[in-house]
């Protein structure tokens, strides 16, 4: 599986999680949330789904990594929803078994929906926040959502 830095391209999940190590290490008494989130766009050749991990350093800055996934095109909304949910999650449990598991017990995780209370998302809130919450995460939509709905976005195209 591999992920791309801004500032470093192209890395490996071990690369990337020895550089969130070193990231939290740098000021370890600050405190940081661990974002996940994923976003897509559709053409009508594919749709490109975009999932983001971000380390926010709270008042501080953050660092991202993000990795793309093409498929064939998906039409319907909700499916899209479902599976941009189901990408966050899985990255959580490779994380887990990639050896992040210590710092994912650290530190706050959340899972970013790019679903919010405006247009036709608004229908699906109730059931994806539960299903997120009902694994163990904290879900978070719009506006407050901005690991998918602002970093992974900025990628989907």
């Amino acid at each position: 599986m591999q992920f791309r830095s801004p500032t470093s391209g192209l890395l490996s999940i071990e690369q990337m999680i020895r550089q969130i190590a070193a990231f939290l290490e740098e000021d370890p008494r600050a405190p940081h949330t661990i974002v996940i989130g994923t976003d897509s766009h559709t053409t009508s050749q594919s749709t490109t789904f975009v999932t983001a991990v971000v380390i926010h350093r709270v008042g501080k800055g953050a660092r991202f990594y993000f990795r793309k996934l093409r498929q064939k095109p998906m039409f319907d909304l909700r499916h899209r929803i479902y599976k941009e949910t189901e990408l966050s999650l899985a990255l959580v449990d490779v994380l887990n078994a990639e050896g992040m598991s210590a710092l994912l017990s650290d530190w706050p995780l959340e899972i970013h929906i790019d679903i919010g209370q405006q247009g036709d998302t608004k229908a699906l809130i109730t059931e994806i926040k539960g299903w997120v919450t009902s694994v163990g995460y904290v879900a978070r939509i719009k506006p407050e959502s901005f690991g998918a709905s602002a970093v992974a976005d900025r990628f989907t195209s």
